[in-house]
C-alpha cells in the first residue's frame, strides 16, 4: 500500500510533463529545464513504483493473458464520449486557422497572438496551412483513446502491415495513456470547477486577448470541457485495458 501512495505522490510531481513534451515536439523550448527535468524524474520513479507494487504481489509463474475483444459497451460510450467532446474545440481552432471569427477574435489575430508570444517556427507554419497543432494532438489522443478500447489496441490489425497480427506491447498504449490522463483529467476537471465559479460570478477570469470577459469565458468552457470530458474517458479506457491485459495465474 505505501509503495502505491509513493506512486500517487510521484505521479503528481510529474504534472507537466505532457506539456514539456508537446512544447518540445513543436520546436518551442520548455520554461524551465529544471522543472522539466523534475518532471521526467518523477514520471521515471512513478513508473518504477508502480512495478515494484505490482512485482510484490504477482506470484513468479503469473502469465500475461491479452484479451481478444474489445472493451465493454460502457466503456466505448466513454470513448464515445471522449471522442465528442473534442468535436467543438476542433471547430474553434479551425476556425480560426481557416481564417474566421470566433469570439470576437479574427484568425488573423490569433496568429499574430502567437507569433507575439514567440510560438515555434512549425507552430506558425501549419497555422499557415490552416493546422492547429492542439487539434492534431487531438486527433492523436482521440487515436490512443480508441487503440484502448478496441481489439486493434491489442494486436496491431492488417494497416500495420510487417507488425500485423502481433500483440501490441501493453506499455505503448499504457505510457502515454497515463502521462494523458494524469494530466488532462485534472487540469480539465478543475478548470472546469473554475469557469462554472467564474459563470456564477463568484471569481472572475481576465478577458487576455479577448474583447470581453464573456468571450474568454465561452473559450475557456469549451477548451476545458473537451479536456475534462476527454481526460475522464482516458481513464476509464486506461484502467479497461490494464485490466485486460493484466498478469494473472494460470488455470
Amino acid at each position: 500500500m505505501l509503495l502505491w501512495v509513493c506512486c500517487v505522490l510521484a505521479g503528481i510531481g510529474a504534472f507537466g510533463l505532457l506539456m514539456d513534451i508537446v512544447t518540445l515536439v513543436f520546436g518551442q523550448g520548455v520554461d524551465s529545464g529544471v522543472a522539466a527535468a523534475h518532471h521526467v524524474l518523477a514520471a521515471a520513479g512513478a513508473l518504477l513504483l508502480a512495478t515494484t507494487a505490482r512485482s510484490v504481489r504477482r506470484p513468479p509463474d503469473a502469465t500475461l493473458v491479452v484479451a481478444s475483444s474489445a472493451a465493454s459497451r460502457p466503456v466505448q460510450l466513454t470513448a464515445c464520449a471522449g471522442t465528442v467532446a473534442f468535436l467543438p474545440y476542433a471547430v474553434m481552432k479551425l476556425t480560426w486557422t481557416s481564417g474566421g471569427t470566433f469570439a470576437g477574435i479574427s484568425g488573423e489575430e490569433m496568429l499574430a497572438i502567437s507569433k507575439r508570444n514567440d510560438a515555434s517556427g512549425i507552430w506558425l507554419t501549419l497555422e499557415s496551412w490552416g493546422l492547429d497543432a492542439t487539434v492534431l494532438l487531438a486527433a492523436l489522443g482521440v487515436f490512443l483513446l480508441w487503440g484502448l478500447v478496441r481489439p486493434w489496441g491489442l494486436a496491431f490489425p492488417r494497416w500495420t502491415l510487417w507488425l500485423r497480427g502481433r500483440r501490441v506491447p501493453r506499455w505503448l498504449l499504457l505510457a502515454p495513456a497515463l502521462i494523458g490522463a494524469a494530466t488532462l483529467a485534472p487540469y480539465g476537471v478543475f478548470g472546469v470547477g473554475y469557469a462554472a465559479l467564474a459563470t456564477a460570478g463568484v471569481v472572475t477570469l481576465g478577458r487576455g486577448d479577448f474583447p470581453s470577459a464573456s468571450d474568454a469565458l465561452l473559450v475557456a468552457w469549451i477548451g476545458l470541457a473537451a479536456f475534462a470530458v476527454y481526460g475522464v474517458a482516458l481513464i476509464v479506457a486506461t484502467r479497461s485495458y490494464w485490466l485486460r491485459t493484466r498478469s494473472i495465474l494460470p488455470e
